[in-house]
C-alpha cells in the first residue's frame, strides 16, 4: 500500500540540486522548513494565479502541518511547472501518468539574479543553524521548565509552546500525570501516526500488517495459535531489527516513554520492531497479543492489560477491531478492553476479516449476529460501520464468496485502505483534536480535586472525612459538574478514580488557583485559534 504517491516529489539529481538551491534560498533562517512568509513571495516569481497557487499549497502539505518540507517543496514545483504548462491542477493530478521524475523546473521570473547575492551574503551565516528548532522546546535542565524563544515555525511547535507555558503547570499543580496520563515530552507531539489492531486470537492481526507491508515484520508468527504473545510496534528503521521493550521506553526519540508506569512485567512483553518500508514512513502500526476468553487468562497476566491499550488508544490515531466469522463472541476481557477505549470513538473501525471463509448467506447472518454483539458492548445509538473483507495475501476464495461478493469484498477493501491513506493527512489535525481533549481534561481534573480539598475538615477527623468523600465520589463528581456547569460524558471513571485516591492524601492538594484555569481557557479559546489562523493556506 502506498500513501499519497510514489512519484511526486522525486526528481533526477540534476533538478535536485536546483531545488536545493532555490531551497536555500527561500529558507531564511535555515531550518528546514518554508513557512507561508517564507514561500509566498518566492511562489509568486511563477506568475500563476492566486487560485492555481492556492491548489498548489494545498496539494504540498498535504498534512497540514502548515509549512513545507525539501520533499513537499519539490512536490510544490513540480506543481507550479504543471500549471505553467496547462495542467489543471487537482488531487487526481497526482494518480496521472506524469513523469515526474524527469519533470523540468518551472520558471520562476528574477530568480536567477537574486540566487547569487543571496551567495555573497549569507554564505557562512548557515552553517550553524540547521535543525535545531524542535530540539530545544522541552528541557528538563533547569526546575522551572522555561519557554524557549525559538520563533514557531509550525501548528505542531506552536502546541508544544502552548503546552509547557499554559497546560502543564495545570497538569503539575494537580497531579493530572498521576492520574490520568503522563506529562507529554518532544516525542509525544513528533510521532507519526499510530494504527492500533485488537482483536481474539487468529483474527488475522498480524497477517494484516504483514498484507499491508507486503512482507513480515522482524519477529512477527502466524498461525491459528495464539502466536503473538507480546505489544509489537512496527515503525520505520534503517535495518531491520527487534528493540527490547526497557531499552524503547527509555529512547527520547520515540513516544514510548509513558509505559514506564506499567511496570517491568509489561515492558518485558513489549518491542519495537523495525523495518526500512515506504509505508512505515508514514505510519507506525501497533501489533496486540490476542485477547482470550475465561477468567483465568486474565488473572494470569503479569501487567495491566486493558489500561495498556487504554494507553495507547490515546496515542493512537486509528483503532481496528478485528474479528473472524467463527470467532463472534465478545469475551469478558474482551469486553473489557473495548469499554477501555471510551473517549476515543471515532477512532475505532470494526472489521470483519477472513469473509470469505463463508458463503454468501452465512455472512448475512454473521454480519447481523456480529451487529448485535457489538451493540451490547459499545452502548451508542450509532452504528459503527463494518468493514468486510479477507485481508491477506491469498486470492479470494470466490466458491463461497461467488461475484457479488468477490466485488462487495474489493470495494470494502478499498474503503478501508483510503481510511489508512488519509491518516498521514489528518494527522496534524488529530494532534489538535487530542491536544484539546487533553487541555478539557486537566480542567475537570483540576476542579474535581481542588473540590475534594475544599471539602477536607481545617484540623480534625481527615482520616474519616477523606474516606467518607471516597465511598460517595460520585455524588461529589455530581456536585463539581453541576457548579461549573461541565457535561457529565467528560469526567473519568469513578471507580478508577477511587483507586487512585486511596494513595494520596486529599488533604494536600491544591486549592483552586483561577489563573492557571484562566490561562488554559484563554489558550483554548484565543491562542489555539489564532495558531491555526497563522499556519493556513496563504492563498485563503
Amino acid at each position: 500500500m502506498e500513501i499519497g504517491s510514489a512519484r511526486i516529489g522525486r526528481c533526477s539529481k540534476e533538478h535536485q540540486k536546483i531545488y536545493q538551491s532555490w531551497f536555500s534560498y527561500v529558507d531564511s533562517d535555515g531550518d528546514g522548513r518554508l513557512t507561508a512568509n517564507d514561500a509566498s513571495k518566492f511562489f509568486t516569481m511563477s506568475n500563476l494565479s492566486r487560485q492555481d497557487l492556492k491548489q498548489v499549497w494545498a496539494i504540498a502539505d498535504m498534512k497540514r502541518q502548515g509549512f513545507l518540507g525539501f520533499n513537499e517543496f519539490v512536490a510544490a514545483m513540480q506543481l507550479v511547472s504543471l500549471a505553467q504548462a496547462g495542467h489543471i491542477l487537482t488531487s487526481d493530478i497526482l494518480k496521472s501518468e506524469v513523469d515526474f521524475e524527469n519533470l523540468q523546473p518551472p520558471a520562476m521570473e528574477g530568480l536567477d539574479a537574486l540566487l547569487p547575492k543571496k551567495k555573497r551574503s549569507s554564505g557562512a551565516e548557515q552553517n550553524g543553524s540547521q535543525m535545531q528548532l524542535a530540539a530545544n522546546w522541552f528541557s528538563s535542565s533547569s526546575k522551572s521548565a522555561k519557554v524557549s524563544s525559538t520563533p514557531v515555525t509550525s501548528i505542531v511547535d506552536g502546541l508544544k509552546k502552548l503546552y509547557l507555558k499554559k497546560l502543564k503547570p495545570l497538569e503539575t499543580t494537580y497531579k493530572f500525570n498521576d492520574f490520568v496520563s503522563p506529562s507529554l515530552i518532544n516525542s509525544d507531539f513528533d510521532a507519526k501516526p499510530m494504527v492500533m489492531l485488537l482483536g481474539q486470537y487468529s483474527t488475522g492481526k498480524t497477517t494484516f500488517i504483514k498484507h499491508l507491508l507486503g512482507s513480515g515484520y522482524p519477529g512477527s508468527h502466524i498461525g491459528p495459535e495464539p502466536t503473538t504473545d507480546r505489544f509489537v510496534v512496527v515503525m520505520n528503521g534503517p535495518d531491520e531489527r527487534s528493540v527490547p521493550g526497557n531499552t524503547v521506553a527509555v529512547q527520547a526519540d520515540m513516544p514510548f516513554n509513558g509505559l514506564t508506569t506499567f511496570g517491568t512485567a509489561f515492558l518485558s512483553k513489549f518491542e519495537c520492531s523495525q523495518m526500512p518500508h515506504p509505508l512505515l514512513e508514514h505510519i507506525s502500526f501497533v501489533d496486540t497479543p490476542g485477547v482470550l476468553s475465561g477468567e483465568k487468562q486474565r488473572t494470569q497476566r503479569s501487567y495491566d492489560f486493558t489500561g495498556v491499550i487504554s494507553w495507547f488508544a490515546a496515542k493512537c490515531d486509528l483503532i481496528l477491531l478485528l474479528f473472524d466469522p467463527h470467532k463472534l463472541d465478545i469475551s469478558d476481557e474482551f469486553k473489557r478492553v473495548i469499554e477501555s477505549l471510551r473517549g476515543h470513538d471515532d477512532k475505532i473501525r470494526v472489521v470483519l476479516n477472513k469473509a470469505d471463509q463463508v458463503d454468501t448467506q452465512q455472512l448475512m447472518r454473521v454480519y447481523g449476529a456480529l451487529m448485535w454483539s457489538l451493540g451490547k458492548v459499545l452502548n451508542t445509538p450509532e452504528v459503527n460501520r463494518v468493514y468486510i473483507g479477507s485481508f491477506n495475501d491469498k486470492p479470494i476464495n470466490e466458491a463461497s464468496a461467488g461475484p457479488l461478493g468477490l466485488e462487495l469484498f474489493e470495494r470494502e477493501q478499498d474503503d478501508l485502505l483510503n481510511d489508512l491513506k488519509d491518516i498521514p493527512k489528518k494527522a496534524c489535525d488529530r494532534r489538535i483534536n487530542e491536544f484539546v481533549k487533553r487541555a478539557r481534561a486537566a480542567k475537570i481534573h483540576a476542579y474535581i480535586m481542588s473540590h475534594l480539598k475544599n471539602e477536607m475538615p481545617s484540623m480534625m477527623g481527615k482520616a474519616k472525612a477523606q474516606q467518607k468523600l471516597i465511598d460517595n465520589l460520585a455524588d461529589e463528581f455530581a456536585k463539581v459538574q453541576r457548579e461549573h456547569h461541565l457535561p457529565a460524558g467528560d469526567f473519568p471513571n469513578v471507580e478508577q478514580f477511587k483507586d487512585k485516591l486511596n494513595g494520596y492524601s486529599i488533604d494536600k492538594f491544591e486549592r483552586m488557583k483561577p489563573k492557571m484555569i484562566q490561562s488554559v481557557d484563554d489558550m483554548l479559546a484565543y491562542d489555539i485559534p489564532q495558531l491555526l489562523k497563522n499556519f493556513r493556506n496563504p492563498y485563503d
